[in-house]
């Protein structure tokens, strides 16, 4: 039995990635100091012997006894609530966590794949993104901590897989959606739902044409787990290609739960992407990978999940009380 460790754990996308790493036959170990993480995420797991959870914050030194033959580094806040919030933990998470975490990795001998972004391309002039475009990116504007950890995170990665012959992948994840997205973290779809669900008007920031492709979680883990037992090295890019605008989005939120809310505009947050779709001619050739679930689909399951919560979560305004994460 192979071991694998997956930082951010108890997040969105680590809470699914343990759970596809255990089907497919792994001892995981699920690492997270929950400041954004919630495990509830992994309470179905806690039963589960191939399933080990530590408490513990990557950005400080790293005690792992047991053998490692994977690291996947999902640690990180990852919406703009959050890393706006807690900005300095944001920077420490993509650098001393990144650069912690590519030491064990050399100790152990073991594969080590990073959780990139799309937001290393910033506000992109070429469109779609390929991964070998450079991004248009304020390293000091309001989303600069999350978007220069990022970059970061990829510069030291390549730099110990050159210097130090570490095994490293790395994917640059376009927006993804699904069962167990934070209802009020800031991003589009959790926002939507939420303020549908509480009879609230849908907030569009800018005049709506701004654009994003969304990604169903299963086809994202899929994506990520071909790219791990890859030997490709540089960049991929793993989100879906159909792109539609804000605006008709929220019109599509308004027809899938049958409100009658109305939308608003609100100002354009500072540097917030105009354009954000992926070219994934990579994935295709490299990984034989492609999304599979449509927008329609997806949507249905994550509207479901989110009708599931109950009156207490869906009008909670934040989940942390981020004043004990000050240091």
């Amino acid at each position: 039995m192979k071991n694998v460790l997956i930082t951010g754990a108890a997040g969105f996308l680590g809470s699914h990635l343990c759970d596809k790493f255990l089907a497919e036959g792994f001892k995981v170990f699920g690492m997270d100091n929950l400041i954004t993480g919630n495990l509830d995420n992994l309470k179905h797991l806690e039963n589960n012997a191939n399933f080990e959870f530590i408490n513990h914050d990557v950005s400080d030194y790293i005690d792992f006894k047991e053998s490692l033959d994977y690291i996947l580094h999902f640690a990180s806040p990852a919406s703009p609530i959050d890393y706006l919030k807690i900005p300095i933990q944001t920077l420490k998470v993509g650098s001393l966590g990144t650069h912690n975490l590519l030491g064990l990795a050399r100790a152990k001998n073991a594969r080590m794949l990073i959780a990139s972004t799309s937001e290393v391309y910033g506000d992109p002039l070429v469109h779609p993104q390929t991964e070998e475009y450079y991004g248009n990116v304020n390293p000091i504007g309001p989303r600069g901590v999350y978007d220069e950890a990022k970059r970061f995170q990829e510069a030291i990665t390549m730099a110990y897989h050159t210097y130090h012959g570490v095994e490293t992948r790395i994917v640059r994840i376009f927006n993804t959606y699904g069962p167990r997205m934070r209802l009020n973290d800031g991003r589009v779809i959790p926002a939507f739902i939420g303020q549908a669900l509480r009879g609230e008007d849908l907030t569009v920031f800018g005049d709506g044409l701004q654009t994003r492709s969304f990604c169903y979680v299963d086809d994202q883990v899929n994506g990520i787990y071909h790219l791990l037992f890859s030997d490709y090295t540089q960049p991929v890019n793993i989100g879906n290609p159909v792109e539609i605008t804000i605006l008709d989005f929220a019109k599509e939120i308004i027809k899938l739960t049958g409100t009658k809310q109305k939308i608003i505009y609100k100002d354009l947050p500072v540097n917030d992407p105009m354009q954000r779709c992926p070219n994934i001619s990579k994935a295709k050739e490299l990984l034989a990978w492609q999304p599979k679930v449509s927008r329609e689909e997806g949507m249905k399951i994550t509207y479901e999940y989110f009708k599931s919560l109950s009156q207490e979560e869906l009008y909670k305004k934040e989940h942390k009380d981020f004043a004990a994460y000050s240091k």
